[in-house]
């Protein structure tokens, strides 16, 4: 048991640094604490699978991987750990294009004499779902909660604010029991079929 400790501290430690990855950044990425991290890296416990397969994922090794002792010079191929960093950048990249172009529609409607706000408001949503999208296909369902729980606040202001004439503070109640609904939801296990 000791030893496979500090063969995964070694790994682990090896892979963090490799990646340019602070124990913070790894511990949110996996969403446990940099003192497990820590922990881990100075072979004083072994992580559960699920957080195993996720590290394991995230640069872009298998779990076995993790487990077996290598020689630090050989560590991973700088292509695989970039692979999570580049799937970052896509996501900001493309979001980053969404807002671009919500300012430019913005912008053009401005130069023509209307002012139309409400475009910003529906890049939230497009933001959001665009952003569920590319979590759910490069990261599986890991903090999906918290994206669609962004995304029920974001409609139920949107609609606040078209109906604000009528002064629909009616809508504020639907949102607690919504968001209690989503985070509900991604409680429940996912069945593993039987092979």
């Amino acid at each position: 048991m000791d030893d496979l400790c500090k063969v995964l501290a070694a790994n682990l430690t090896a892979l963090r640094k490799d990646a340019g990855l602070k124990q913070a950044d790894l511990a949110a990425a996996i969403n446990y604490s940099d003192k497990s991290i820590s922990k881990w890296e100075r072979g004083e416990a072994l992580p559960d699978l699920a957080a195993a397969s996720r590290m394991a994922a995230i640069f872009g090794v298998s779990v076995d991987y993790l487990l077996q002792p290598h020689d630090q010079a050989q560590h991973v191929d700088s292509h695989t750990v970039q692979r999570t960093f580049n799937e970052r950048m896509v996501i900001m990249v493309v979001l980053l294009s969404i807002w671009t172009l919500a300012a430019v529609v913005f912008v053009i409607f401005w130069i023509l004499g209307k002012c139309y706000w409400l475009i910003f408001l529906a890049a939230v949503p497009v933001s959001l779902v665009t952003l569920l999208v590319l979590n759910t296909i490069w990261n599986g369902m890991h903090n999906n909660q918290w994206i669609v729980a962004g995304l029920v606040l974001a409609m139920v202001l949107i609609a606040y604010y078209l109906l604000r004439a009528y002064k629909p503070w009616q809508l504020l109640i639907i949102l607690v029991p919504a968001e209690a609904l989503v985070f509900m939801s991604y409680r429940i296990p996912r069945r593993i079929k039987d092979r």
